[in-house]
């Protein structure tokens, strides 16, 4: 048993999700299609959907405390003066853009467009659709940023009313701090609860081998290899996307706002970039990016200490780009249309919350659930949907991160400029390359 914790989880993953493709064809050609489906369905599939209820077990927490966490680590004085002040604006100015390019790109490939209704079929598909289009005929977008105000947070926290939390959280966390030492108890209660709430994720996601096993075998046996063609495109719509932001928002940053040269921005951080992409995490590459720009950039060791960990907790363009991403790819599943309203939410929505998600391997695709249900998804489907993409998360997460932490850098150089702290030879000097 050892053994097989000291594998990588996303070793075991990806071993899983190889075995359950071959279980599944095995089934599906050994059996026929007309019976395999049904056999996978009765005796494997349990233990996917196992995984799938544990995963919805953990949204609604995992928002609340990482959320009111991630306000209240805002908090820091190191972080809220000058620095943090115009570090804050660029996050939350970057993320802004991510998740439109993610909704961009989605809109234009249409990643779930190839699949069918049915292989979510829990309910019916053009009843969602009328109820949505009932909803936008009654309300419209007044209404419905109206309705992300609680009448009753505790009703939305049972309810799950994703929208309605991050409201709650992110009001909670400002009171908090603005409590000053009254509200520092309840502040640690918080940090503690994210960091509980995190290792209980750390639980759930040794499950994901034996889930993703399941889901596969089934997938696989019930619809054969058609399938894959949808996730194939999802990938690549979010490497663009992602990649698209590097070039135009980081390097906007760098040579319009900055008038900087990008390649030794590029070059500088490229240590980092590898460690993301990597290890799928910020937190862990947060040493390594601290040094890039330190020492490779000319970014005073004070700014980088301070406007990067800022970064590490909140900025997550990669993730908002997916959000935005996985939104569409489910309405597109089900042959949903998105209205303009409902954009305008999942890009709110996806900005917001992507300030919980540091710090947790695939967050992202979890908290994408919230995402989900803006477009009209029901809560039942969005879990179906989050596991069948789950297995492909890896490589998604990989490229989220390298995102992440490239924004973070950008931000961490202008600040560093524009308070006078940035050594420009150091940024320019070529005999490290």
């Amino acid at each position: 048993m050892g053994t097989w914790f000291k594998i990588d989880l996303w070793k075991r993953v990806i071993a899983a999700l190889f075995l359950g493709v071959g279980a599944g064809l095995a089934l599906r050609y050994g059996m026929g299609p007309e019976t395999s489906g049904a056999f996978a369905i009765k005796w494997i599939g349990w233990l996917g959907d196992l995984f799938l209820r544990m995963i919805k077990m953990l949204i609604v927490p995992l928002v609340f405390f990482t959320l009111v966490s991630g306000v209240v680590a805002m908090g820091d004085p190191k972080r809220l003066g000058s620095l943090g002040g115009k570090a804050l604006g660029m996050y939350f100015g970057t993320t802004a853009i991510a998740v439109c390019l993610g909704l961009l790109m989605g809109t234009i490939l249409k990643p779930g467009a190839s699949l069918s209704p049915e292989m979510f079929d829990l309910v019916d598909a053009s009843a969602i659709q009328s109820k949505a289009q009932a909803a936008e005929a009654a309300g419209g977008i007044v209404d419905r940023l109206l309705n992300i105000v609680p009448t009753n947070p505790f009703e939305a926290l049972a309810n799950g009313d994703i929208l309605q939390v991050i409201f709650f959280s992110i009001l909670f966390g400002v009171g908090i701090l603005l409590a000053g030492d009254a509200g520092k108890q309840v502040g640690s209660f918080f940090d503690s609860a994210a960091e509980a709430i995190m290792k209980v994720t750390v639980i759930v996601m040794e499950m994901a081998p034996f889930g993703v096993f399941a889901l596969m075998t089934v997938v696989m046996a019930d619809k054969g290899l058609g399938i894959l063609q949808s996730l194939g495109l999802l990938t690549i719509a979010l490497y663009l996307a992602c990649v698209l932001h590097i070039i135009i928002t980081y390097g906007g940053i760098i040579k319009v706002l900055l008038r900087l040269p990008l390649k030794p921005f590029i070059r500088g951080i490229s240590d980092a970039q590898a460690v993301a992409y990597s290890t799928s995490s910020s937190g862990a590459t947060l040493p390594v990016t601290i040094t890039c720009v330190h020492e490779n950039l000319g970014i005073d060791k004070s700014v980088a200490s301070s406007v990067l960990p800022l970064g590490a907790t909140i900025n997550m363009d990669g993730t908002a780009i997916y959000i935005g991403l996985v939104a569409l790819f489910g309405a597109q599943a089900l042959k949903l249309d998105v209205t303009f309203s409902q954009y305008v939410l999942v890009a709110v929505m996806a900005t917001l919350v992507s300030i919980g998600a540091a710090g947790i391997p695939s967050a992202g695709l979890l908290l994408s659930a919230a995402a989900l249900t803006q477009v009209g998804v029901p809560e039942e489907k969005a879990i179906l949907i989050i596991g069948f993409i789950y297995p492909f998360d890896r490589l998604l997460d990989m490229m989220r991160t390298l995102t992440n932490v490239t924004g973070d850098a950008a931000v961490a150089t202008a600040v560093g400029k524009w308070e006078g702290a940035m050594d420009e030879a150091v940024y320019l000097a070529d005999d490290r390359y």
